[in-house]
This record gives C-alpha cells, sequence and structure tokens, in this order.
C-alpha cells in the first residue's frame, strides 16, 4: 500500500505551486453578456485564475492547504504561505463574489466547483495557526455562497447525475458534506444526506459500462463512497451487497482493473487517470464500512494498490494531466479527515 510521505507530499506541493498563478492557457467557463465581458482570467477571477480552469485552480489551492497543515516541516510551506497572504484577502474573496453575481452564473461551476469551494473552505477551518485562521476567515463568504447554492438547487434536483465528470452529483455531496461536518452545519449536512438517500437509495444491481473514454470519476463506485458515507455500517452493508452483488468476487471487472490511457497529452484522455486515482480513493472510502473479514476488502485492497501504481507516476508531466492530477493522487493517498 502506498502512503503520502514528506517527498511524495512536496512533489505535489511544487507541482501546484506552479500552477495555481499561470493563467494561460485558459479554460474559462463564462457567459458573455455583452462586449464588456471579454476580459482576462485574472480579471475575472483575482484569486483562482490559473491552473488552465477555475475549479483546477480551486483545489490546487486545496492541495496545497491540506499539505501546509499536514506537513509543517514541508519545504515548500513559505511558497504556500506567502501565496496564501496574498490571494486570500478579503478584497480578493469579495472579487470571487462579485463574479458569481454577474448574470449567468446561476449554473457557473455547477457542482463540481463548488463542492471544491467548500472543501477547500472546509480544510482551511482545520487549520489551528493565527494566519491559518485568518485564511479561512477571509474565504467565509465565499462558501456561505456556494452553501446557498447548494441549498437551492439540491431541492430542485429531481435526478442525481451518473456521468463520470464534473457533473457527478455524488462527488460533490461527498465533498459538501465535508465541510458541513468540518464547520458544524448541521441543517446543510442533513440536506446532503436526505439528498444522497433519495437519489441512490434505491438502487440495485448496479449496471457498471464504465470506462468511457474521458471520465475521471467512476459513476458506480462514486456513488457508493457517498452511500459508505451516509449510512450506517449496517445500512451500508445491506445497500451494497444489493448495489453490488459480484463485488466480494471482484465483479464487476471493470471496475476492479485500471482503465488504460492511450496519450496523456489529450486532456479528456488524460481523464483516465483520474478515474484510476479516483477509483482507489473510492476503494478506501468504501473499505472504511466494511469489515476485513469480508471478502470484498483483500479484492478492494489489490484494486487500491493496482489503480495506484498505474497512475502516480504519471501526476506530473503533460500539463493536461499536471494541472490537476496531484489533487486526485492527494485524495487517494490521504483519504481521512485529519
Amino acid at each position: 500500500m502506498t502512503s503520502l510521505v514528506l517527498t511524495t507530499a512536496s512533489q505535489f506541493a511544487s507541482i501546484a505551486l506552479k500552477h495555481v498563478g499561470r493563467e494561460y492557457p485558459n479554460k474559462l467557463d463564462h457567459v458573455l453578456n455583452g462586449p464588456d465581458d471579454v476580459r482576462s482570467p485574472q480579471e475575472l477571477h483575482p484569486i483562482f485564475f490559473g491552473s488552465f480552469d477555475w475549479h483546477s485552480c480551486v483545489h490546487g489551492h486545496w492541495l496545497l492547504a491540506r499539505l501546509y497543515r499536514r506537513f509543517p516541516e514541508l519545504p515548500d510551506a513559505t511558497a504556500i504561505r506567502t501565496l496564501f497572504n496574498h490571494q486570500f484577502s478579503p478584497a480578493k474573496v469579495e472579487g470571487e463574489r462579485d463574479y458569481l453575481r454577474r448574470p449567468g452564473t446561476r449554473g457557473f461551476e455547477r457542482p463540481y466547483g463548488w463542492a471544491w469551494a467548500l472543501m477547500l473552505a472546509g480544510e482551511l477551518e482545520r487549520h489551528d495557526s493565527a494566519e491559518g485562521r485568518g485564511w479561512a476567515q477571509a474565504l467565509r463568504p465565499l462558501a456561505e455562497e456556494f452553501v446557498q447554492r447548494f441549498e437551492s438547487y439540491l431541492p430542485l434536483c429531481t435526478y442525481p447525475v451518473r456521468a463520470g465528470v464534473h457533473s457527478n452529483t455524488a462527488f460533490a455531496l461527498i465533498l459538501a458534506r465535508d465541510y458541513a461536518r468540518t464547520v458544524g452545519n448541521r441543517d446543510f449536512d442533513a440536506l446532503c444526506v436526505q439528498t444522497a438517500r433519495r437519489w441512490y437509495g434505491e438502487d440495485r444491481d448496479y449496471r457498471s459500462l464504465e470506462p468511457s473514454q474521458d471520465e475521471f470519476l467512476s459513476p458506480t463506485l462514486i456513488e457508493a463512497a457517498l452511500m459508505a458515507d451516509v449510512l450506517s455500517p449496517e445500512e451500508f452493508t445491506a445497500w451494497f451487497a444489493a448495489f453490488l452483488p459480484g463485488a466480494g468476487h471482484g465483479a464487476p471487472a471493470n471496475v476492479f482493473s485500471p482503465a488504460s490511457v492511450s496519450d496523456r497529452s489529450d486532456g479528456k484522455i488524460a481523464h483516465l487517470d483520474g478515474l484510476n486515482l479516483s477509483r482507489a480513493w473510492c476503494f478506501e472510502l468504501i473499505l472504511g464500512q466494511v469489515s476485513q473479514t469480508d471478502p470484498l476488502h483483500a479484492r478492494a485492497r489489490l484494486a487500491i494498490d493496482e489503480h495506484l501504481a498505474s497512475a502516480l507516476a504519471h501526476v506530473a508531466g503533460d500539463y493536461m494531466g499536471e494541472h490537476w492530477l496531484a489533487s486526485f493522487a492527494l485524495l487517494a493517498l490521504d483519504p481521512v479527515a485529519a
């Protein structure tokens, strides 16, 4: 089993520090309401303008925040502290909030970017240094904007989104719940749990057709990971046995075997490295609710090792993967909130 150590943490931090402030190339999620809306990424987003797109920049900052807290001896700590002191100012946070008030932003980064923004805010809330508390305080108004968006959206979201990409709703709820529990927002947490049960509680004999060519989430395992998060061990055991009845025997085999990545310079195909990393993370979350005597335990542990082995060597390399993959590697190697 691969574990997170200082050298790996420093590698990940170094990668993120190189791209969170890199403005171009840039893929904007931006509605033009008129000619005055033609502006640069940094003009639109004073904090999260780098890393190719807004959501990758957000979770690049999450990676840095988590590693800064988990590894006080991190060689990159000074650079991270300098970056956060510069970026997490009330004025820049207000600039990010201003963007959300623009016409045409109701669906901006929904739900993936929303969830990662909450994940970042929740991580900063765990910091106990004076500086860390200051960063958390600065970001709270932006986090509250996304809580309100979730609270408005989830009751309207009649159906879950099961695609293995940014629109996936199970992934968003896992991250949103992490934030809700961290800050003690019981009402928001209850809404997430209620929604997860409504969307997925009756799923049976799930037919997994993955992987698709450009997905970075497993529609099968991310749903199971969410239900492991919201159900008691007894409830989850019963639910999972009905959801994937062959899992203890390594079925479906396509879920337990790493995906093959044919071209890492293609941004969409490079998603499959993320799929392998996120599957490892999902299996870890699922195993938190599974007895070690269950046949699934050994099969899932082997699958975790195989998926990590297939992807970790490719976290750095082509920018199409490098601008985001380390965040998913960190989820897989450090899956439990601490």
